[in-house]
């Protein structure tokens, strides 16, 4: 292993402890703010904080001879597509997250690692038998960590299940448009077209007191700078050397980090079936990009 490859691997090891630990946050914010307006002004905080990265990123790229340098028509038309599928997987998230665990949100929103090349089959892309396989096991650990008693899955799991589509179509359109543009230009588009669909909803629909932004200003910085500035620009850097497929196995890791840091810091407990239950999606999420 190279001196490169392990760099690439310690970054994207980083980006999943980031984002996991941010559904701690995501959930402790909810004791302040709605979940629209969390959501608006943490995205809106996450591009603001991407534009000097942005500036330096799109001077520093030289246009390809073959190849027209995007505009900002581009860049809107692209921000506003993802932006909208990020603005669907967030806002359920977080409503969900409400009425669930930040363990059970961190695996279930793990799902779109198998929902991904299983949604691509529309596209003409043919999984192999190990997402097929990957595909079962995370269903069964979907059973054993969300349903309880009645064959009924609870609300906030079902929110954030529907979000993991999103999140989902999400991933399709960023790998549709990200070698068309510039990834950091298209990353701060997408965050500020998510937080103002997220405000827009918000102000009609929630109170945004000054206390409730000043008592869950610990969590949107973190979710806001950490988890949507840093943790996105790691993945980009880490992504220029690592495998997708390898790449997309240790980000999976998110999930572990989120029940951990479920346990540690919210003193969430999970018993023999939730642990079994994230062993079986863990496992399927590994093995769906194992033999892909």
């Amino acid at each position: 292993m190279n001196t490169s490859t392990v760099k690439s691997d310690l970054l994207l090891l980083t980006t999943a402890l980031i984002w996991g630990t941010a559904f701690v946050f995501q959930k402790t914010g909810m004791d302040h703010l709605g979940p629209f307006a969390f959501n608006g002004i943490r995205f809106v905080l996450g591009s603001l904080a991407l534009t000097p990265l942005t500036l330096i990123s799109l001077r520093r790229s030289a246009p390809v001879e073959y190849k027209p340098t995007p505009g900002l028509t581009t860049y809107l038309k692209g921000g506003m597509l993802a932006g909208g599928a990020l603005f669907g997987g967030a806002a359920l998230q977080q409503v969900g997250i409400v009425t669930t665990t930040a363990a059970n949100a961190g695996f279930i929103t793990g799902l779109y690692v198998i929902l991904t090349p299983l949604m691509g089959l529309f596209f003409r892309q043919r999984p192999g038998w190990g997402t097929w396989v990957g595909g079962v096991l995370a269903v069964a650990g979907l059973y054993l960590l969300s349903v309880h008693g009645s064959m009924s899955i609870s609300q906030g799991d079902l929110y954030v299940l529907v979000g993991a589509f999103f999140w989902t179509a999400h991933m399709l359109v960023i790998g549709w448009l990200a070698p068309k543009m510039n990834p950091i230009a298209l990353a701060q588009a997408q965050f500020m077209v998510c937080g103002l669909l997220s405000m827009a909803v918000a102000l009609p629909l929630e109170e945004i007191p000054l206390e409730g932004i000043l008592g869950a200003a610990d969590a949107l910085l973190y979710c806001g700078l950490m988890s949507t500035g840093v943790a996105y620009t790691l993945q980009v850097v880490a992504q220029q050397e690592a495998d997708p497929a390898h790449a997309s196995i240790i980000l999976s890791l998110e999930a572990v980090f989120a029940a951990v840091a479920g346990w540690f810091l919210l003193s969430e407990v999970l018993g023999l079936r939730e642990i079994s239950g994230c062993a079986l999606m863990l496992c399927g999420m590994i093995l769906s990009q194992l033999r892909p």
